[in-house]
This record gives C-alpha cells, structure tokens and sequence, in this order.
C-alpha cells in the first residue's frame, strides 16, 4: 500500500500539532517519524490512523483519498506504546478480538491467530493471561493483535518504549524482519534516532510539526539539511560553533579567535557564498587525537585541553576546550586520555558541516 501525505496538518484553537506535512511513503517500506516530544510525529501518525481528522491536507492509499473513511474502513493495523491489552483475557482472546469484533467464524479465528502466535514467538503461550507475561512479550501479544487482521498499513506509537534496553534491540530486530517479511508498509513513530537508523528504510525528521527533512538514513546523517536536523541525528550528537569563512592563500578558512582550519575547496566554495559568519558542525568521531602513526594535514589541527573523560566502553567521549571554544570527541580507550591533558586534535575536514546561521539551512546540501 502507497501512503501519500499531502499538505497534511492540524490544529486545535490555534495551537498547531502538525504543519503542512508533505510525504510519499512507498509500497512495502517501513518509514520512521523521527523528533522530539511534541514535534508532531504522533498527531500525524493519529491523522493516518483516522483517530484525527486533519485542518488541511489530504491522505492517499494507493492514490484514493481517505479523509472521510472510519478508522475500522481503512486496513490499518496499529501497535501502542502503553500495549493497550486486556488484562481479564488470555493471550488468544486478545489477539483474535479484532477478527471476532468482525464476526470472523471460530476455525479461522483459531488457525489465523495460532499463525501470528507462531510468528511472534508466543504460541504456547495462547491460555496464559497478560499477568502473566514479561514486558516483551506483552509487546509481542500487542503486535500480534495488529498483524492478525491481516492490515494493509501497519502503525507503530513508541512501542519499545517502556521496555530494556537489551529487549528493545531484541524487538528492533524481529519488528523489521516480521515487516520486511510480510511486505507491509508501515510507519514507525520513535524518540530513538538509534530505532529510526537501524529499522527504516526513510526517515522523517520533525520539530514544532514541521517536516524537517525526509531522506535515507545515511543521507540525514551524512548530508543534513538543517541545523535541526545535523543536531538531532547522531549520537553522540554533533558539536557546533561559529566562524566566519575567509579567503587566505589561496584557499579558504574557518575561523573565530579560537578557530583556524583550512576548508576542502568543495566545501569553502559553497560557504563563501554566505560572505562572513557560518555555524560549523563537525561529528565527534570526525575529530581524532594526533600520533605519529597518523600524521594530519596542514591547516587540519588544533591545541586543546582535555576537561572531561566518560568512558564508554571500547571508546571514550572527551570533553575538550580550544580556547573559548568546547567539544566533544570520541577516542579510542586505548589512548589513555586524561583530565588536563593538552592535545593535538586533528579535524576530518572531508565531513564538516556548515549551515547560515539565520535560516539555519545548509550551505552543501540543498
């Protein structure tokens, strides 16, 4: 099922939930709504699901406009954050409502539910009541619930949310093997920038309700379009600070009383355009520590002073200052560093990033 999103937006009393909201969601494709609390990507979510009816804008599957079609009319299957299960019914009683709210016939009840059952993992577990389950596998009853109805376009609210962080990688995985199996289109509201990379095959980035960028995952990470956009995907999150682009040499720099770096031709060409101050942002992993094993390139490097060590395991996320200048860079644990250490960083220059400080849209990527 084609999902397009045209226009799409709400409203109530003046407070915008969703603004203008514009999106082509192909057959098959699970697509991830992407962005903070409040952002809007639940109210359209809603709007799909026919919970909501939009102020504007229209809603296609397979290019016949469903504005005015029930939510029980529309094929759409949908999976809770909170799971919304029965507690006074057994596992199969909550799968099979949905089939005998249709007045399904009882043998194909039992053989479509014991099918989703074995799907999801939880087949012996049909006579158990929802007590009596873990977190995930209340999650596995819910999802079974959507899927039993056989859905054309499947909807998911947050629904690892109230689950570990090792069960959450688990259903990660088998959500996006059930979905690729099945072919169903399906749209994936998340928090989670790590479940929106790792699952979707496109995202939608949103804040304040409107649509921020909607690309391939790799794209929102390698080419962000917005400042909004560079900030919020990526973890550890990407540093920003001003500079201003000037001609030096021949070439171009980036440069604040803190800052001197040379720019890659392809990018300094773009920037220049913006004639003077440019936000900056390059990723943590994009900034190393200097040895002799990798000597850097010149006008690539800075002093700094090391302010703050977190390990994390393999790597080490250090807080450094370069002047008034403060960033953060991730660094193998094996280079011991150290509060109060003074280093050399080198700058991956290739990946930095830099946006007009007014529009907050990208001077590289349109």
């Amino acid at each position: 099922m084609r999902v397009e999103l045209d226009g799409l937006s709400k409203a109530w009393d003046g407070v915008v939930g969703a603004d203008n909201i514009t999106l082509d969601i192909a057959d098959g494709d699970l697509v991830a709504f992407l962005g903070p609390s409040g952002c809007g990507k639940t109210t359209t979510l809603l709007m799909v699901a026919g919970i909501y009816k939009p102020t504007a804008g229209t809603i296609s599957f397979d290019g016949v406009v469903v504005n005015e079609v029930a939510p029980k009319d529309r094929h759409v299957g949908m999976v809770f954050q909170s799971y919304a299960l029965y507690p006074h019914m057994t596992v199969f009683g909550n799968i099979s409502y949905p089939l005998r709210i249709q007045k399904v016939n009882k043998e194909e009840i039992r053989e479509r539910v014991q099918k989703v059952a074995d799907m999801m993992g939880i087949g012996h577990l049909l006579d158990r009541k929802i007590a009596q389950l873990s977190g995930g596998q209340q999650q596995r009853v819910s999802l079974g619930r959507a899927l039993v109805k056989e859905p054309e376009v499947l909807l998911f609210d947050e629904p690892l949310s109230n689950l570990d962080a090792r069960l959450r990688l688990t259903m990660r995985g088998e959500i996006k093997r059930i979905q690729e199996d099945l072919g169903i289109t399906s749209i994936y509201v998340t928090h989670d920038q790590v479940e929106a990379m790792t699952m979707a095959d496109k995202i939608a980035v949103m804040s304040e309700g409107v649509l921020q960028a909607y690309d391939l995952p790799e794209d929102l990470y390698d080419h962000p379009k917005t400042l909004f956009v560079a900030g919020f995907v990526g973890n550890p999150p990407m540093n920003f600070f001003d500079v201003e682009i000037m001609s030096s040499n021949g070439g171009f720099h980036a440069k604040s009383e803190a800052i001197d770096l040379a720019l890659p031709d392809d990018r300094a060409q773009k920037a220049a355009v913006a004639k003077g101050n440019v936000v900056m942002g390059v990723r943590p992993e994009d900034v190393y520590l200097v040895d002799d094993t990798a000597p850097p390139s010149e006008g690539s490097t800075l002093s700094a002073s090391i302010e703050v060590v977190e390990p994390l395991g393999r790597e080490d996320l250090v807080g450094v200052t370069i002047g008034d200048v403060q960033l953060r860079v991730l660094v193998d644990k094996t280079k011991g560093a150290r509060v109060g250490d003074n280093v050399e960083l080198a700058f991956d220059l290739s990946k930095v990033q830099l946006f007009d400080p007014e529009s907050e849209k990208s001077l590289l990527w349109k």
